[in-house]
This record gives C-alpha cells, sequence and structure tokens, in this order.
C-alpha cells in the first residue's frame, strides 16, 4: 500500500467520522446527563436531511441547481433549529414524564419515537428516496496525491467547529457546568437550586441540533435520502459513542473517527458490502478488551 492511497483512506475515514461525530454526540450528551439511550437520536439526523431538502426545495428557484457553502450553512442554521426543537418537544412529551419509571421502560418509548419519526416522514413525504434539489461542486485539491474536495474540506471543518464550540461551551460555560454537575448527582443538584429540568431540555435540543447539521451535509453531499436513513447511522453514531466511552463528548468524537477510520480501511481491504461487518465485528472484540471505551471510566453505581 503506497503513501499516496493510505493517506486517501485516511481523509475517508475522517470524512465519514465527522458526520458520526456530530450524531455521536447526541447520545453521550443525553446518556451522560440522564443515562437515556435515544434510539430516536438517528432519526433526528433523518428529520434534520428533510428539513434541508425541503428549505432547499422552497429556495431552488433563487439559488439554482447548484448551492454554495455558504447557502448551505444558512440552511444548516435553520434545520438546526427546526431538529432542535423536535427533540426539546420529544424530551417533553415522551421522556419527561418517564423520568423515574424503569429504564426498559423508557428504551421502549424510544424505541416507539423512532418509528414514529421515521414513519411520520414517510407518510409526509411518501416511502421513495428523495432526491436533493441543488448540488455542491466537486472541484478538488490534491494533499501529497491524495484528492479532497472542496465540498469535503469545508464540511469537515464545520462539523470540526460545532465539536468544538460544543466541548468549551460544556466545559467553560455556566449551563455546561450545569450539566456536568447533573450527571454527577442530580438530586443534589435540584437541592442546590438548579433547574434540571432545563438543564435536560437544553441538553436535547443541542444534541438534536448537531444532528440536524449532519443531517444536512449528508444529504447535500450524498444527493439522496430516505425516511430509514437516521437507522443504521444511529447505529453507527452509537457505536463510536461506546467505542469512545458513552458519556464523554470528547471519547464520542474519538470514537467517530476510529469507527470511520476503520469503515475506510475495513473497505479497501474486503470490499464495501463488508463495511459494516467489519465495523461491528471490531466493536464486540473492542468490548471485550475495554468495556469502558477508550476514555469511559469505570463508574459505580448509587444506590
Amino acid at each position: 500500500m503506497d503513501f499516496e492511497y493510505l493517506l486517501q483512506l485516511i481523509l475517508n475515514g475522517l470524512f465519514v467520522g465527522s458526520f458520526y461525530g456530530l450524531v455521536a454526540l447526541g447520545y453521550s450528551m443525553v446518556y451522560g446527563i440522564i443515562k437515556l439511550l435515544n434510539f430516536a437520536h438517528g432519526d433526528i439526523y433523518m428529520l434534520g436531511a428533510f428539513s434541508g431538502y425541503t428549505l432547499l426545495t422552497i429556495g431552488a428557484g433563487v439559488i439554482g441547481g447548484q448551492a454554495s457553502i455558504a447557502v448551505l450553512v444558512v440552511i444548516m442554521l435553520i434545520a438546526m433549529v427546526l431538529t432542535g426543537t423536535v427533540g426539546l418537544i420529544l424530551e417533553r412529551v415522551a421522556y419527561r414524564p418517564l423520568r423515574g419509571a424503569p429504564r426498559l421502560s423508557v428504551l421502549i418509548t424510544a424505541v416507539g419515537a423512532s418509528f414514529a419519526l421515521e414513519y411520520g416522514i414517510a407518510v409526509s413525504f411518501g416511502p421513495n428516496p428523495r432526491v436533493y434539489p441543488v448540488r455542491l461542486g466537486n472541484e478538488a485539491f490534491t494533499i501529497f496525491g491524495a484528492r479532497l474536495t472542496y465540498a469535503q474540506l469545508a464540511m469537515m471543518l464545520i462539523a470540526v467547529a460545532l465539536m468544538i464550540g460544543l466541548d468549551q461551551a460544556v466545559r467553560r460555560t455556566r449551563s455546561g457546568r450545569a450539566m456536568r454537575a447533573i450527571s454527577q448527582d442530580p438530586k443534589a443538584c435540584l437541592l442546590m437550586g438548579i433547574n434540571v429540568d432545563s438543564v435536560i431540555t437544553r441538553t436535547f435540543f443541542i444534541g438534536s441540533a448537531l444532528a440536524g447539521a449532519a443531517g444536512v451535509m449528508s444529504g447535500a453531499y450524498y444527493g439522496k435520502i430516505d425516511f430509514l436513513m437516521g437507522f443504521i447511522i444511529g447505529l453507527k453514531a452509537f457505536t463510536a459513542a461506546v467505542i469512545g466511552g458513552i458519556g464523554n463528548l470528547r471519547g464520542a468524537v474519538l470514537g467517530a473517527i476510529v469507527l470511520g477510520l476503520l469503515e475506510s480501511f475495513g473497505t479497501a481491504w474486503l470490499g464495501s458490502e463488508w463495511r459494516d461487518v467489519f465495523a461491528f465485528g471490531f466493536l464486540i472484540l473492542f468490548l471485550t478488551v475495554r468495556p469502558t471505551g477508550l476514555l469511559g471510566e469505570r463508574v459505580t453505581e448509587r444506590v
């Protein structure tokens, strides 16, 4: 394997990993605070893709058949607000009433919410795949012989900016400190006057907004979307969060990069049809060695 081909595989893995990372952050944020596996989160990603599709369809006559990165960013920001609002509603209607219920009940509710979002979109837009009304340019440049398009570079930079922004907000702002405190002891935070419900709602909004951003970028880049597209990437993002150490934001990003590189190299070695087998097989083997993930810590359950 020559250096140029190796570098190309690495760039491809980092590009795919950037999408996984944005979705995986939502899984880790929610699980870190209320220990909920929100299996409807992948469908929020799908909802973001359809939000972008709708907005671009409405504006296609104005922007023409080819969208610039600036237009995509504006569409993405609007879709982030829409998907964040859906995540907020989902938390208020489906999850908050069951916060004290057994975890199995909440897990079943999350699965039900996932199906509701999927088939709600299927009824609204039809079951057939939709093609994005605009496309990104294919202009590319080379890095030591490896090819990278300007659209790929821009999307990776946007994803990195969103990840860094979230990390700094969680670590440096008052709201972020409240999130970290609730993840340690929500009852103590409630006694100290922290509005726990408000912080949890904000967490759902931010995580859903990031998933929506990933959905818009994925739809604009790959060009085709369907109502089941959130299922597999939801599993992949959850896998990335587990590999990195679920509940750890930096671990989620690291796990997404690892998963993206695994898929890239697995496709090169075994073929594209073995990509998912390779990724999930690695997850099984990895968890037998380090069940807490790369950056996860073994914690003691309070009783």
